[in-house]
């Protein structure tokens, strides 16, 4: 998979670590979800105000992203992820010691805006390695280890919070930090040359976003993808409270069921790396964003009518989960196919701010709508993924016209 023989090349092994690097995300979320409803009694919050705890990690991991993003094209790949994952790792010890609500959400937003490095940086370093068809391989094989997070973490937090409480799991992401600092530190190279670093400042990252900003396919993949995690975003942040206070789940069990649609992601992106080189990344699109409406549909039906019951939830949520898989890794390599060696990281960057802009967006409103129904979030799972369906194939059609 490597693009350049005499420089770094893409190994399993530098695929393993990017893709565990990619899944802070993953890991800083989905461990602590089923603690939600602990943390709001222990801390004496509202649920609305501990779901900002995931609002303000989303809007670090965007924002981080729009600086993290174009800085790796000014100063490298290596010392800015090393020089962010420090901060992520020291964040996430502190945040064990969080003594009120209002430190909590200031600690997860410095986690959010440090942790971008992994996810924006290990993107860029697989299209810097890697090229067409191949980079819509490595970015499906990078996702397929990331997708572990959403597979492991959610019972690794859940079986942590039965015996040691949610101060407990965030000892247990703090360690998980501490390995990717490491990880990182001994197994990735750097994958920009310094002749192809650009030099320009803050003129020349001005410019690199307009190039972006005047693409309207790369806007329309970047939308799809943006849209498509909002849906997302508005299941996992109720999830734990429709799944738990309102269908009765226990912690565990609901741990178990968001991990099973960890398993529908991780099944997605091999999937996905397999066929998408074969029949086309717009082809894959076109059938994620079509399973994703499909699933926000019944999910809506369900909610509405009073019907919803644990398997039929479980059921939703592993079609989303998968559709995911087959949603994010074609819209970021078909959008990052536009950039540029020396715009990609500015290119991943704006795309993955979109992602978490939206994603932090709509986890306050379904919060706002109330936990005592699951309809909230089943409206905004079908309005994202219906948006993410539609600009999903207007971009193809237009990509195939330019």
């Amino acid at each position: 998979m490597s693009a350049t023989p005499a420089g770094p090349t893409l190994t399993r092994g530098l695929v393993l670590v990017l893709g565990f690097l990619s899944a802070i995300g993953p890991f800083a979320i989905d461990m602590y979800l089923a603690s939600l409803p602990q943390i709001s009694r222990d801390l004496g919050a509202a649920p609305a105000t501990v779901q900002l705890t995931l609002t303000a990690f989303l809007l670090g991991l965007g924002a981080g992203q729009l600086l993290l993003g174009p800085l790796s094209d000014t100063w490298g790949r290596r010392p800015v992820l090393l020089g962010a994952t420090a901060v992520f790792a020291a964040a996430s010890i502190a945040l064990v010691f969080a003594p009120v609500i209002e430190v909590f959400i200031g600690l997860r937003l410095l986690q959010g805006l440090s942790g971008a490095a992994g996810v924006v940086i290990a993107r860029a370093i697989a299209v810097d390695l890697s090229t067409g068809r191949t980079a819509v391989r490595a970015l499906s094989l990078i996702a397929t280890v990331g997708g572990l997070g959403p597979l492991v973490a959610p019972p690794i937090g859940g079986l942590v919070a039965g015996f040691a409480g949610w101060r407990g799991v965030l000892t247990a992401l703090a360690l998980i930090a501490a390995a990717m600092l490491l990880f990182a530190w001994l197994a990735v190279p750097e994958s920009l040359p310094r002749s192809h670093r650009h030099t320009g400042g803050l003129r020349a990252m001005g410019a690199s976003f307009a190039h972006f900003v005047h693409d309207p396919v790369y806007l329309g993949y970047a939308a799809a993808y943006a849209s498509g995690f909002a849906g997302l975003m508005a299941y996992v942040s109720a999830s734990p409270f429709v799944g738990q206070n309102i269908l009765g789940m226990s912690p565990f069990l609901y741990g178990l069921g968001f991990a099973g649609g960890g398993s529908a992601l991780l099944v997605a992106n091999l999937a996905n790396a397999r066929f998408a080189p074969r029949v086309g990344p717009e082809r894959m699109l076109a059938v994620g964003t079509s399973i994703s409406a499909l699933s926000a549909t019944v999910m809506t039906v369900a909610a509405a009518t009073g019907i919803l019951s644990i398997p039929l939830f479980l059921a939703c949520a592993f079609a989303t989960m998968g559709s995911a898989g087959l949603t994010f890794g074609n819209a970021s390599a078909l959008g990052l196919a536009r950039a540029t060696t020396r715009n990609r990281g500015a290119g991943s960057a704006l795309m993955g701010a979109g992602q978490f802009a939206a994603g932090a967006l709509v986890t306050p409103i379904v919060g706002l709508w109330g936990e005592e129904t699951a309809l909230p979030m089943a409206l905004t799972m079908l309005v994202g993924a219906c948006l993410s369906l539609v600009l999903g194939l207007t971009s193809n059609r237009a990509s195939h016209r330019r």
